[in-house]
């Protein structure tokens, strides 16, 4: 079962990254429910040791996805709150895997500290274009996938097993994911990111399936 579905979720993503190239929404809006939907049922059928918070936070963005499909900034905000408690529960996913007594500490403040400025340019970058009371709640949010990031690097760290820096090279690529999309969303010039939506939903699947993977094989 958990190669069908992992063959659905690299059909589906497929063709939704084919639709984002072509920047065709109608057809990103039809494949964009099923993605994580497939992911999610790879993971239950493909790992005999289920990790709730896994299944939890890929459930989170599944909804996100679903509240990021109509424009306005309600819906994206609705979103954010959404993909937020992903990150939350990511942040469980992988603080079960790091062994608190190996950790370095000055590299996680070094990493946080990284990921923070990167966040604040990105913000910055938006000013203008985003209302001010969104300014604060899309850093806290770039915060929380920061932390996120920041614990599966402590996991790779400690555990120094493949599955973990799996799981890390896929957080990465889910910041980057949320960074592009910001830019894309409510950047002057979202051309600025290579065939923008693409380039979102190309970072974000590789990204979700790596942690997912990851986490698989860490058992």
């Amino acid at each position: 079962m958990h190669i069908v579905s992992f063959a659905m979720f690299i059909i589906t993503g497929a063709l939704h990254l084919y639709a984002s190239w072509k920047d065709k929404a109608e057809q990103r809006a039809r494949t964009k429910p099923l993605l994580l939907g497939f992911l999610l049922l790879f993971y239950i059928t493909a790992d005999s040791r289920l990790c709730v918070y896994l299944i939890l936070a890929l459930a989170a963005s599944w909804l996100g996805d679903i509240l990021l499909i109509p424009r306005g900034n309600g819906w994206f905000t609705a979103g954010g709150v959404s993909f937020m408690f992903a990150h939350l529960f990511l942040i469980l996913v992988f603080s079960e895997g790091i062994i608190k007594e190996l950790v370095r500490w000055p590299l996680a403040l070094l990493l946080a500290l990284v990921y923070g400025g990167i966040s604040a340019l990105i913000v910055r970058a938006l000013c203008g274009t985003i209302p001010d009371k969104m300014k604060f709640p899309m850093y806290f949010y770039l915060l929380c996938n920061t932390a996120m990031n920041v614990f599966a690097c402590m996991q790779m760290i400690t555990l120094g097993k493949t599955g973990a820096a799996v799981s890390f090279i896929g957080a990465v690529l889910f910041f980057i994911s949320d960074c592009t999309l910001f830019l894309v969303r409510y950047f002057k010039k979202p051309e600025i990111v290579f065939r923008k939506h693409f380039t979102v939903m190309l970072t974000y699947l590789a990204g979700e399936f790596l942690i997912t993977q990851g986490k698989i094989m860490l058992g």
